[in-house]
């Protein structure tokens, strides 16, 4: 079952990484306010380290 996961994974990230344009997620994040965007970097941070922790073992 970890060697279907691993495809699907990298499915989804390479789909998100085209979806969002970085610099225009950034900006959609700091107008709404500068804790937001604080907040919503640490949750995506979080985010991944959780993934790539659960993709390890």
């Amino acid at each position: 079952m970890n060697i279907l996961r691993f495809p699907l994974m990298a499915a989804l990230l390479v789909l998100l990484t085209f979806s969002l344009s970085s610099c225009d997620a950034i900006g959609t994040i700091f107008k709404a306010g500068a804790w937001t965007g604080i907040i919503g970097i640490f949750l995506v941070v979080l985010l991944l380290w959780f993934i790539v922790r659960k993709m390890r073992g």
